[in-house]
């Protein structure tokens, strides 16, 4: 795609491009293996040894399990063949773990500091999700009663009404209203300063991708959408959402904020974004981080993506 904007090299997906083969045949096996690799977790953070040239999230599944008490492990699935889990820790022993040497962190922060492999994200990304829903469903939603886990982590079963639970995914609809040369870009007041982003919102029960991406741009800046061209999607463990990344053709140009979900809105150029992709903008003002696809939506138009 040719573009009069020099936007060096594409960067990575976050969190995307699994090299995990999920292997859900081997899962009722439940046969846990010691010597395969695993990655460690302490509540919503992951811990990492020191390695040559930086840190290291993989472990053995017996020295993960040594780390601290164990809690719920899961089967990730076979990394060129071998096997790959996540291990939840107990809470508690985050202050231990770094008394020991380890660092404790979150999982944005690694992404945005780039402090494993690439190869390593997505995969830590699937324990995160995985493990934190384990955390939040311990009970029935049925009957109340506790519940147990089964098929190496992917299923909980309630003894007491028989009632199987699965974990599930939320769609999220992120996407770029697009008017001719000009993009729409929103503001959250939590963002950093000068921040802005793509329009984004849940998708809702019974609802099309596209009629969410036409909804949430009318809901949260009264702009109207017609067609509306799918681009990537993106898992994002925050707890355990699916971001659909879409461009969306504006048929209106008239901003209504609602400002119970957004500070601002307003159209950028697509110079003023192609300079807030490369942090050259004049006001200081900029787009999400790469590790967020919201990036690469907005550089695919600013390189000449359309939806006509």
């Amino acid at each position: 795609m040719s573009s009069r904007f020099d936007l060096g090299p594409p960067p990575r997906l976050a969190y995307a491009g699994s090299g995990i083969d999920r292997a859900a045949q081997l899962r009722a096996a439940e046969a846990f293996d010691d010597k395969a690799g695993a990655y460690a977790l302490v509540g919503e953070s992951v811990v990492l040894k020191k390695a040559a040239g930086g840190m290291d999230p993989l472990f053995t599944l017996g020295e993960a399990r040594k780390l601290a008490a164990p809690g719920e492990i899961v089967f990730l699935g076979l990394r060129d063949g071998a096997p790959r889990y996540g291990v939840a820790l107990d809470a508690n022993a985050a202050d231990a773990l770094k008394s020991a040497g380890l660092l404790v962190i979150d999982l944005r922060s690694i992404a945005v500091q780039g402090l494993i492999g690439p190869d390593h994200l997505a995969e830590v990304a699937e324990a995160k999700a995985m493990l934190l829903w384990h955390a939040r469903h311990r009970f029935c939603s049925n009957c109340g009663m506790p519940t147990v886990v089964s098929e190496a982590g992917w299923k909980r079963d309630c003894p007491s009404c028989k009632t199987m639970h699965f974990p599930r995914t939320d769609p999220v609809a992120i996407m770029l209203a697009i008017n001719g040369d000009r993009c729409l870009l929103g503001r959250q007041a939590r963002f950093g300063t000068g921040m802005w982003s793509c329009l984004a919102g849940f998708i809702e029960p019974g609802e099309t991708i596209e009629d969410a991406v036409r909804r949430e741009t009318f809901e949260e800046a009264g702009i109207v959408c017609g067609n509306v061209r799918y681009f990537a999607s993106q898992p994002w463990p925050f707890p355990m959402s699916l971001m659909i990344g879409a461009h969306a053709q504006a048929l209106s140009v008239d901003i209504k904020v609602d400002t119970s979900e957004l500070e601002d809105a307003r159209w950028f150029s697509r110079d003023e974004a192609a300079a807030m992709l490369m942090k050259t903008h004049t006001q200081g003002l900029s787009t999400p981080p790469p590790i967020a696809i919201a990036h690469h939506i907005i550089r695919a138009w600013v390189e000449g993506a359309s939806v006509g």
